[in-house]
């Protein structure tokens, strides 16, 4: 860990800065643009995220939502952003650098978001769809830390849901960026957790008494349900 890390999370913490806003009791996995434009490392959007990509395998489990980033050929939907971020270029609808990538491929019934922004948030359905399962809890993994993370966790703080940002499932072009944003995330924003207590939390769901008990088949459920359907920067069928 950084020299820093420490003397200025004592600092924060003196502050009221840094607390644990914890978890709930109905989870959902937001996996945040691992789609091939972003995962293959020739791309010039991409990084080498395989040990993240392995990450969010294991913890594929419950709700689960993909996102990808995606415009028309001509880009009149991509705004400013393209401008700010040329090599988003690349990310054309019907290419394959905009489709999940096959390590994870969403199952049948699995909602893949085509957003044209960084949070997952922004201008689509996401908070509807969870909010209609009533999620409590958004579980973030995905690229990059300090670009569409950072933002999708945000947005999903200010949607009210308690949310993790797995530190082992998310990475970034650069550790510096990666580090820094990992560290304010945690300090604000969202619970910064390691792979080991978030699958000991969706486990306990199932293991332990009471609404948990149910868990598993709630996710069943969930999962069987269609999601809504609806047009770009909405929410689409995997299937």
């Amino acid at each position: 860990m950084n020299d820093w890390h420490e003397s200025t999370r004592a600092d924060y913490a003196s502050k009221g800065l840094g607390s644990r806003s914890g978890y709930g009791v109905k989870p959902a996995l937001l996996i945040v643009d691992f789609c091939n434009g972003f995962t293959d490392p020739a791309s010039p959007l991409g990084g080498d995220f395989d040990q993240q990509v392995a990450v969010t395998a294991r913890l594929l489990t419950g709700p689960v939502v993909f996102t990808t980033v995606a415009y028309e050929p001509d880009f009149r939907d991509a705004g400013v952003f393209i401008k700010k971020v040329p090599s988003l270029s690349i990310l054309v609808l019907g290419s394959h650098l905009v489709e999940i990538d096959d390590r994870i491929p969403p199952l049948k019934g699995e909602p893949v978001i085509v957003k044209k922004y960084a949070s997952a948030f922004f201008g689509t359905d996401l908070d509807t769809y969870f909010k209609g399962l009533e999620v409590d809890t958004v579980v973030i993994t995905g690229c990059t830390t300090s670009g569409c993370v950072r933002a999708s966790a945000v947005d999903s703080l200010q949607h009210g849901f308690h949310t993790v940002v797995v530190r082992e499932g998310v990475g970034d072009r650069a550790e510096g960026p990666h580090e820094a944003n990992l560290f304010d995330m945690d300090a604000k924003y969202c619970d910064v957790e390691l792979e080991h207590n978030v699958l000991s939390y969706l486990s306990s769901l199932v293991e332990e008494g009471g609404v948990a008990s149910k868990a598993d088949n709630q996710f069943r459920q969930w999962w069987q349900q269609p999601p809504p359907t609806s047009v770009g920067g909405k929410l689409w069928d995997a299937s």
